[in-house]
């Protein structure tokens, strides 16, 4: 019989009896899931009878292509354009941004699952996996099929430099692996190199723009705009977030009604409810129609939770009884979903629950902006709902980082495989898989410059906020370094690839002369798939 030692590590538990399992689990301190609302383990072990734990593996599975579905929705219909909506209300100019708050936008998955992952030593290595695992996909599949796509020339110099500054970042972490322990400083320098990145594509952008006024000073105002979208720098940061703005057809004028029609209040909360556009699920395949059903319940929640401002709208997405509701439901989320409902039982004096008050002030907040406003003009305070989606999106991704880095853990305990190859695998293909079809989008589009920027420009943040902030974070709740624990050699199989793969780009491109054919992208998919096999060669122990 083996015996139960509460200092135990978790993945021990698959050592003992099926019987004992759950007694395991309970008494051993590794196994206590300190992030995430679920302890998965316990729901695995001691749910369901022994002979079923592949059925309950199975459920976690598909829960955890729930919670992706929760992180890509989150990020794209709210995070993101209340973001571009802070940005634009900040009158930042796209690279500005593109490089600060969009590049927040498109990366936060990332960030915020490397931010969970970083909570724990023994989850480290998800994060580690999750980023380096990301920039392999990013820069051989995306990279590649963008070039499959659309082969295209690419602009020499922001390449190169997104090349050189990715290498920065990538050695950096070599080190700091290598040693198994980051310090304040480093730390900081991560954020540091970003805001040097930051402020290197804001001069070359100053500079470009500068000699182009210069040597076009006679061009006409369509014509200029024309060119910033095509030019080296001026868009090579933008990200899909601004696509659904910029690029789609605009159907409101064609479908506005000829007699002036005003709504009800119950008839402009329905509609506001509604995720579906019924002009649009008329165009759409079955395939579409099955996935936006399946969809529409996380959707019809979020709406709930999380207001939306759209500055490219005449009303600004203002929806007067649903925005009242935001100022009861949006507090209500933060405290009952922040740092995994940490402060949903916290009494106030021991007496008073701390969300009881955020009910009674969101009430009272939404009874004032209901009385003062109008369903047809949003008022001048509007652009604040845009701060508060931020912040209530921000929560709720990165309570839904929390859980998938949870379940992942409890994945890998299960199935004997390490953090690293489940953050390379699964977690990066989860958080990478939106970026991927909408930068072969934005190629198919007529744009594979700017979706090939896209590929290099959010990984540099990915990557040096993934860490920097995750480990800043976790220095701040633990006042001391943070230890790094390396998977053995399957890490440096995963790193040493990110860094060839990076160093064949940074060759390879300028050989071409810098343009990108279906060879070279034939090339970067081979590649990939060639690092995958010998990872799992390695965690298979048959390297």
């Amino acid at each position: 019989m083996f015996r139960i030692n509460s200092n135990d590590e978790c993945d021990c538990v698959m050592n003992v009896s099926a019987a004992e399992r759950c007694a395991f689990v309970k008494n051993t301190s590794d196994c206590n899931m300190e992030d995430g609302f679920i302890n998965y383990l316990q729901v695995v072990f001691c749910l369901l009878p022994p002979d079923l734990t592949p059925l309950t593996v199975t459920f976690c599975v598909i829960w955890l292509l729930f919670l992706f579905v929760i992180l890509g929705l989150t990020a794209s219909k709210f995070f993101c354009p209340n973001l571009s909506a802070i940005s634009t209300s900040l009158h930042l100019t796209h690279n500005v941004a593109g490089v600060t708050f969009l590049a927040l936008g498109n990366g936060a998955p990332d960030i915020f699952s490397a931010i969970a992952a970083f909570s724990r030593p023994h989850t480290a290595g998800l994060a580690v996996g999750a980023l380096f695992g990301a920039g392999i996909f990013v820069t051989t599949v995306v990279a590649g099929s963008v070039a499959l796509v659309k082969p295209f020339a690419v602009a020499s110099r922001p390449f190169l430099r997104d090349v050189i500054f990715y290498m920065s970042a990538v050695f950096w972490t070599y080190l700091i692996l290598y040693r198994g322990t980051i310090t304040l400083g480093e730390t900081l320098g991560y954020l540091g190199l970003y805001v040097v990145y930051v402020m290197t594509v804001i001069i070359s952008a100053y500079i470009y723009s500068r000699q182009k006024r210069l040597s076009n000073a006679r061009m006409d105002g369509a014509s200029q705009i024309q060119e910033s979208y095509e030019s080296s720098d001026s868009y090579e940061n933008e990200v899909p977030c601004l696509l659904p703005a910029t690029q789609q057809p605009e159907y409101e004028s064609e479908y506005r009604p000829l007699l002036h029609y005003t709504e009800s209040t119950k008839q402009i909360l329905l509609s506001s409810l509604n995720p579906v556009d019924t002009r649009k699920w008329r165009r759409k395949s079955w395939k579409w129609r099955v996935v936006k059903v399946l969809k529409t319940p996380v959707e019809v929640i979020l709406l709930l939770c999380i207001p939306v401002v759209d500055l490219d709208k005449e009303d600004k997405n203002w929806r007067r009884p649903l925005n009242c509701l935001h100022l009861i439901t949006a507090p209500l989320v933060c405290v009952l979903a922040f740092q995994s409902g940490l402060f949903g039982d916290y009494l106030i004096e021991g007496q008073f629950p701390v969300w009881v008050l955020t009910l009674l002030l969101g009430l009272f907040l939404s009874a004032i902006v209901f009385c003062s406003t109008t369903n047809e003009c949003p008022p001048k305070y509007h652009p604040l709902f845009a701060i508060l989606g931020f912040l209530v999106s921000a929560v709720l991704i990165s309570a839904t980082a929390s859980e998938v880095v949870s379940l992942l853990h409890m994945l890998g305990v299960v199935l004997s495989l390490s953090n690293t190859v489940l953050g390379l695998t699964l977690l990066a293909w989860g958080n990478s898989i939106g970026d991927c079809f909408s930068d072969i989008t934005i190629a198919r589009q007529g744009y594979p410059r700017m979706a090939i920027s896209a590929c290099f420009g959010g990984i540099i943040f990915n990557m040096l906020f993934g860490v920097g902030l995750g480990c800043l974070v976790q220095m701040m709740k633990t006042h001391s370094e943070v230890q790094l624990e390396p998977d053995g050699l399957l890490t440096w199989v995963l790193a040493g690839s990110l860094g060839v793969s990076l160093v064949l780009s940074f060759v390879i491109v300028p050989l071409s002369r810098f343009h990108l054919g279906r060879p070279y992208g034939i090339f970067l998919l081979i590649f990939y798939v060639t690092f995958l096999v010998v990872a799992l060669l390695t965690e298979f122990d048959s390297i």
